[in-house]
C-alpha cells in the first residue's frame, strides 16, 4: 500500500533527476510542482481565512450583545457565517495536506534504490554485500543504509557495471547527490564545529553548508508564518496567542528535523517556503480586492434589508395608531393569553408607579429626575442610600446618607 502512495513522488523525483541531472535542482522543482497542485486548496484556505478575519468585528458585536445566552450566540454566528459565504473548518483543513506529501518525500529520499528507483530487493543486498565484503560500508545510522549503498554505487559506478553485469537491475541509476558543493545524502552535524578539520576547506566548507541547511530553513518558516499571519491578523487574544506559539515551536521543529534527516528534505523545505510565500503575497493582493468589493456589497444589501424592515415597522405603528391594523385569526390561544398577560402586568406595574408617586408626593418627598445611584434603566441600583462624595467629603456624607435613608424609609 504504502509502495503505491509514493511510486508518483518516485516517479516525479525520477523525471526531473533525468531533466535536469541535477538532485538538489529535482528536489526544488519537485517542490515547485507540489506549490502549483496544491494551489487552488490553498487559495480557498486562504480566502476563507481573510474571510474570517474580516468577520471578527461583527463576531465581536454579537458575543457582547448575547453575553449569557450562548445558544442565541450560535445561531446569530452560524447566520453571520452563511451570509459571507465562510466555513470556519475549511481553512484548516486544506492546510493539513502538505504533511502526507512530506511523509512520502522523506520516504523517497531515505530509500533512494527501493522506493525512488524500484530496484528488487535481491540486487539491493547484492549491493550491500559488494561494498561491506570491499571495506567500503562504514557504520550507518540505522534506516539510512540505502542512501550509503547509493552514494558508494556513484563513486563506484564503473566498477559495480562490471562486477555485478550478471545481476544487474535494469531500474539501477547513478545518482549524483552533491549540490552546490554539498551532499545532499548526508545529515548536517550539530556538533561539527568541534569535530572538523579547519585546515582543508575541501572537508570544512561542505560540512558549513549542511550545518547551515536548518537554520536557514527555520529562519525561512518563521519568516512565511510572519507574512501569512500579518495578511491575516488575528484579531481574537487567544488565537494571538497561539500564533505566537506556533511561530516559536515550528522553525524549532524544522531545525530539529533537518538535523536528524538528510540535507535533501531541508533543502525540500527551504524551496517550499520560499514558494509558499510567494503564493501567499500574490493571494493576499488579489483577495484583498475581490472581498473588498464582496464586503460593500454585503454590506449595502444588509442595510437595504434593514431599511426595509424599518420601514415596515413604521407602517405597523402607524396603522395601529389610527386602528386600521387587522387582527391575526392564525395567532394561537396561547400566544394571545401571553399577551394579554403581559399587558395586565404592564397595567398593574403603572398603577403602582402612580401610587408611589403619590405617596411621595403625599409626604412631600421630591425626587431627582435621575438619582446618582441609578444605572443603566435601574434607578437604585447602587442603593437608595447612595452618596457619590462619601469617600472625599465624609464630613458631609454621613448626613446625607442619614437623610436618604430617612426618605428611603417613608417611601416603603
Amino acid at each position: 500500500m504504502w509502495v503505491a502512495i509514493t511510486k508518483p513522488f518516485a516517479w516525479l523525483m525520477v523525471q526531473f533527476y533525468e531533466l535536469t541531472g541535477n538532485y538538489g535542482v529535482a528536489i526544488i522543482l519537485f517542490a515547485l510542482l507540489v506549490n502549483l497542485i496544491l494551489s487552488p486548496f490553498m487559495a480557498k484556505s486562504k480566502k476563507s481565512m481573510m474571510r474570517s478575519t474580516r468577520l471578527q468585528p461583527e463576531m465581536q458585536e454579537l458575543q457582547r450583545r448575547h453575553e449569557g445566552n450562548p445558544q442565541k450566540l450560535n445561531q446569530e454566528m452560524q447566520k453571520l457565517y452563511k451570509e459571507a459565504g465562510v466555513n470556519p473548518m475549511s481553512g484548516c483543513l486544506w492546510s493539513l495536506i502538505p504533511f502526507p506529501i512530506l511523509i512520502a518525500l522523506y520516504s523517497v529520499i531515505r530509500q533512494p534504490l527501493t522506493r525512488m528507483m524500484f530496484v528488487t530487493q535481491e540486487f539491493y543486498h547484492t549491493l550491500l554485500d559488494y561494498f561491506t565484503s570491499a571495506g567500503l560500508m562504514e557504520s550507518v545510522r540505522a534506516g539510512y543504509e540505502e542512501i550509503a549503498v547509493a552514494k558508494l554505487a556513484h563513486f563506484h559506478w564503473d566498477e559495480i557495471t562490471a562486477a555485478l553485469a550478471d545481476k544487474w537491475d535494469p531500474n539501477m541509476m547513478n545518482v549524483d547527490f552533491s549540490f552546490l558543493g554539498v551532499n545532499l545524502g548526508d545529515q548536517p552535524r550539530w556538533n561539527f564545529l568541534w569535530h572538523t578539520d579547519w585546515s582543508d576547506s575541501s572537508i570544512w566548507l561542505p560540512a558549513l553548508g549542511l550545518f547551515l541547511i536548518p537554520f536557514i530553513s527555520a529562519g525561512l518558516s518563521w519568516l512565511s508564518m510572519k507574512i501569512s499571519n500579518m495578511s491575516t491578523p488575528q484579531a481574537d487574544n487567544q488565537a494571538q496567542g497561539s500564533m505566537k506559539t506556533m511561530q516559536l515551536m515550528m522553525p524549532l521543529m524544522s531545525v530539529w528535523i533537518c538535523f536528524v534527516m538528510p540535507a535533501a528534505m531541508g533543502i525540500y523545505w527551504i524551496a517550499n517556503s520560499i514558494f509558499g510565500m510567494t503564493r501567499d503575497y500574490i493571494l493576499t493582493k488579489v483577495y484583498k480586492k475581490q472581498l473588498d468589493i464582496e464586503d460593500a456589497a454585503r454590506i449595502a444589501a444588509r442595510s437595504a434589508r434593514e431599511k426595509e424592515i424599518e420601514e415596515k415597522h413604521l407602517e405597523t405603528e402607524r396603522l395601529r395608531a389610527e386602528g386600521k391594523t387587522e387582527k391575526n385569526t392564525n395567532t394561537s390561544k396561547k400566544k394571545i393569553q401571553a399577551n394579554e398577560k403581559q399587558k395586565n402586568e404592564e397595567r398593574r406595574a403603572a398603577v403602582e408607579k402612580a401610587e408611589r408617586a403619590a405617596k411621595r408626593e403625599r409626604l412631600g418627598i421630591v425626587e431627582d429626575e435621575k438619582p446618582a445611584s441609578q444605572v443603566g434603566d435601574r434607578r437604585f441600583a447602587r442603593g437608595r442610600a447612595y452618596v457619590p462624595d462619601r469617600f472625599s467629603n465624609p464630613e458631609t456624607s454621613v448626613e446625607a446618607v442619614e437623610a436618604k435613608t430617612e426618605i428611603s424609609g417613608n417611601e416603603e
